[in-house]
């Protein structure tokens, strides 16, 4: 129970500096965008491409993953159902909707909780691989194309084709996994100064996430307050119960398999979710509060299937 409790307390006291820092107005009224947009464009490209290029690519075609990806795909298009018949968010509100539903935090809660509760840190490698070559991928396409009036303008296809050639966090995701397919050494000039930049990512996102808190009232009448409880609910229980379900009934895993595809599937929303919203101007609040409920939760979901399966 030490690695859930652990990666917590870290995301805690880092979001409630953010949130600080916003009331001290440190940065001045600019913190927020600006910590948005480098972790965007900077420190969130370099981080990945120091974990791809250095991963093992072969991991993403194993069974438990197809758990992770299934569990997360039914999650999503649960919220999409939601959406269709009460919600009627738009398109894009109802892409971060889905995101929010499925993307776990895999790295600053994921990896403690691999290293600690399961005892090995690698088995949730291949979920970031998945959500960063695959989930990321698709949601920026959408939102890219959700939010330029150029396609909407246009309405051509090879201008939404072309949207994940213009995003850099998909392109370090892609040169990353070259490296890694071909097994090209990175030279320790290149990856020693993308390490230290990727180490500024998650306090970057943390910290924007608690600067965001700042003056506002999550799940207050008036908000995106029925599309996030809709979207914390299929996170926090439907997701860890479809992965019980596939990886029992479906994959036949063994129990240390089921054990880690619940605690993997039942992680908070991730925090690139608010990252990806706010850059795209799409669900902010909706995303914000999604994380916040998650977050505040995911302890005890966490709690509850180790005690149940561990």
């Amino acid at each position: 129970m030490t690695g859930i409790l652990t990666g917590f307390s870290i995301i805690g006291v880092v979001v409630a500096t953010g949130y600080v820092c916003a009331r001290l107005r440190i940065g001045g009224p600019g913190a927020l965008e600006a910590l948005n947009r480098i972790a965007f464009f900077v420190a969130i490209p370099a981080l990945l491409f120091t974990i791809i290029s250095a991963a093992d690519l072969g991991a993403l075609v194993s069974a438990p993953l197809l758990v992770q990806a299934a569990a997360a795909a039914l999650a999503a298009s649960a919220f999409l159902v939601v959406n269709a018949v009460r919600l009627r968010l738009t398109a894009s509100e109802a892409t971060v909707g889905a995101v929010a539903s499925g993307y776990v935090n895999a790295n600053n809660i994921g990896l403690p909780v691999a290293a600690y509760v399961l005892g090995d840190a690698t088995v949730v490698v291949p979920v970031i691989l998945l959500q960063l070559l695959v989930m990321a991928p698709i949601t920026l396409t959408a939102l890219d194309a959700q939010t330029s009036g150029r396609v909407r303008a246009r309405a051509r296809l090879w201008f939404v084709l072309r949207q994940p050639l213009r995003n850099p966090i998909i392109l370090a995701s892609v040169a990353g996994a070259l490296v890694s397919g071909f097994g090209w050494p990175v030279p320790a000039v290149v990856h020693e100064p993308l390490a230290l930049l990727g180490g500024a990512a998650i306090p970057m996102m943390l910290m924007a996430f608690g600067m965001s808190l700042r003056g506002s009232r999550p799940l207050h009448a008036g908000s995106s307050r029925r599309a996030a409880a809709t979207a914390a609910v299929i996170k926090a229980v439907v997701m860890p119960a479809l992965a019980f379900v596939l990886a029992r009934s479906v994959f036949g895993l063994h129990d240390d398999a089921v054990l880690a595809s619940v605690l993997l599937a039942g992680l908070p929303t991730a925090q690139n979710v608010y990252n990806y919203a706010a850059r795209y101007r799409a669900g902010e609040v909706l995303a914000r509060d999604t994380i916040l409920v998650t977050t505040v939760t995911a302890p005890l979901t966490l709690l509850a299937a180790a005690a149940l399966l561990g």
